[in-house]
C-alpha cells in the first residue's frame, strides 16, 4: 500500500502522523511510504531521517494525497483539503465528528474511507486517544496555573500555595483519562484537588490511588456548589464518539469568581461548558463572566515532539494492519478497528455522529457481511 503522511496545515499544529521509524518499519514490509517536505520539522524530525527511512519526500500537499491510498494524520482534514479526499481512499486520523457537521458532509459527499483514532475501541478503553489525553491533562494544569497569574487577567493564585497560605482549589470534572493526569499534575503542585465524577467505581479506584486528591459525585447540585470557591476549573468530560454534555451554562459560570480559569479539554468535542469555543496557541483564550477560557483544540501541539512520539506508539501497530490487509481484511484480522470506522462509500458508521447532526447511519459490520463488533 501507499501511505502518504501531509504536514498538519491546522494552526500552529506541529505534530506529524509517523515517525521515521514508523515510515522504516512499513518500508521493510514492503510498503511505500510518500511524506510532504517539512511534515516532521515541527516535531524535530527532518525530511533526512525520512528518507533514510526509505520514505519519499515529496514538495507538494496536493501531491501526496493524490498519489496516496491511505493517509495518515493527525487532525481532522480542514475546508481547504476537502477537494482533496476521494472514493477508496482510507483516512486514519482523529476525527471528532460529532462536533463538526461540514466536515462529516464533507466527508460523505468525498466517498473516503474515514477511520477514527478517537473511537477505536479496546476493552472499553481507548488506546489511541489516550496519550494525547494525558499529554492534555497534564498540560490543563500549566497552563491553567500560568494564567491565574495576575499580569495576564487572572486571581493572583499559585496553585501550590505556600508555608501560611492556602493552596489554590482545582476541580476536575470527569475522572477519565484526561481528568486523572490534570488531578495528578495539580496534586503533584500542592493544590486541593477535587475530582467530580458519576462512576461510583471509578470514584472508589480513584480514592484508593489519589490520596490527596478528594472525589465528588457530579451532579448540577454539586458543581453549583463547588463553582464559587474554585481557582481552575478543568473539564475533561467524554462521551466516545459523541458531543460533549454542556455540564455548566453561562449562569452557572457567573458563580465563579472574576479571574478564575477554565480550561476545557473537551472542547474537541465541542466542550462541556455553554460559553466555550474553540481556540488557538497563538491566541489561547478569552473571557466570559469574568472568567478566563482556555479553550485549544489540539492542546498536545504545544509539545509536539512528545506527543507525536506517544500517537505513533500507539497508532503504527493498526497503520500496519490496515496497509497489509486494506479494508475489510484489516477489520476481520482486528475488530477492534470496525469500531474506528465512521464513514466508508458515502454512508455514516458511527451512530453516535449520525445521532449528533441527525443524519442516516449505516451498521457497517452487519450490511457488510462483516459479524458485528463485539467488545
Amino acid at each position: 500500500m501507499i501511505i502518504g503522511v501531509p504536514k498538519e496545515i491546522k494552526a500552529q499544529e506541529n505534530r506529524v502522523g509517523l515517525l521515521p521509524s514508523a515510515a522504516y518499519q512499513l518500508v521493510k514490509r514492503g510498503h511505500r511510504v510518500l511524506v510532504e517536505k517539512g511534515a516532521g520539522v515541527g516535531s524535530g524530525y527532518p525530511d533526512e531521517e525520512y528518507v533514510q527511512a526509505g520514505a519519499e519526500v515529496l514538495a507538494r500537499h496536493t501531491e501526496v494525497f493524490a498519489r496516496a491510498e491511505m493517509i495518515v494524520k493527525v487532525k481532522e482534514p480542514l475546508p481547504e483539503e476537502y477537494a482533496l479526499l476521494r472514493e477508496g481512499l482510507i483516512l486514519f486520523t482523529y476525527l471528532h465528528l460529532a462536533a463538526n457537521k461540514p466536515l462529516t458532509e464533507a466527508l460523505i459527499q468525498s466517498r473516503v474511507t474515514a477511520i477514527a483514532y478517537e473511537t477505536v475501541e479496546v476493552n472499553r478503553r481507548l488506546p489511541l486517544l489516550e496519550p494525547m489525553s494525558e499529554i492534555a491533562g497534564r498540560m490543563s494544569i500549566i497552563v491553567g496555573g500560568y494564567f491565574l497569574a495576575k499580569h495576564y487577567g487572572g486571581k493572583g493564585v499559585l496553585l501550590g500555595g505556600v508555608p501560611g497560605v492556602l493552596p489554590g482549589k482545582v476541580i476536575v470534572i470527569g475522572g477519565g483519562t484526561a481528568g486523572v493526569n490534570a488531578a495528578r499534575m495539580a496534586t503533584g503542585l500542592g493544590a486541593d484537588v477535587t475530582i467530580l465524577e458519576v462512576d461510583v467505581e471509578r470514584m472508589r479506584f480513584l480514592d484508593i490511588t489519589m490520596h490527596t486528591a478528594h472525589t465528588l459525585y457530579s451532579s448540577p447540585a454539586h458543581v453549583t456548589d463547588s463553582l464559587p470557591t474554585v481557582d481552575l476549573l478543568i473539564g475533561a468530560v467524554l462521551v466516545p464518539g459523541a458531543k460533549a454534555p454542556k455540564l455548566i451554562n453561562r449562569e452557572m459560570l457567573r458563580l465563579m469568581k472574576p479571574g478564575s480559569v477554565l480550561v476545557d479539554i473537551a472542547i474537541d468535542q465541542g466542550g462541556c461548558v455553554e460559553t466555550s469555543r474553540p481556540t488557538t496557541h497563538e491566541h489561547p483564550t478569552f473571557v466570559e463572566e469574568g472568567v478566563i477560557h482556555y479553550c485549544v483544540a489540539n492542546m498536545p501541539a504545544a509539545y509536539a515532539r512528545t506527543a507525536t512520539q506517544a500517537l505513533t506508539n500507539v497508532t503504527a501497530p493498526y497503520i500496519e494492519i490496515l496497509a497489509d490487509h486494506g479494508i475489510p481484511g484489516a477489520f476481520h484480522r482486528d475488530p477492534h478497528l470496525l469500531a474506528g470506522l465512521n464513514l466508508i462509500e458515502g454512508h455514516i458508521t458511527l451512530r453516535a455522529v449520525a445521532e449528533a447532526h441527525g443524519l442516516p447511519f449505516t451498521d457497517y459490520g452487519k450490511d457488510s457481511g462483516i459479524p458485528p463488533l463485539r467488545l
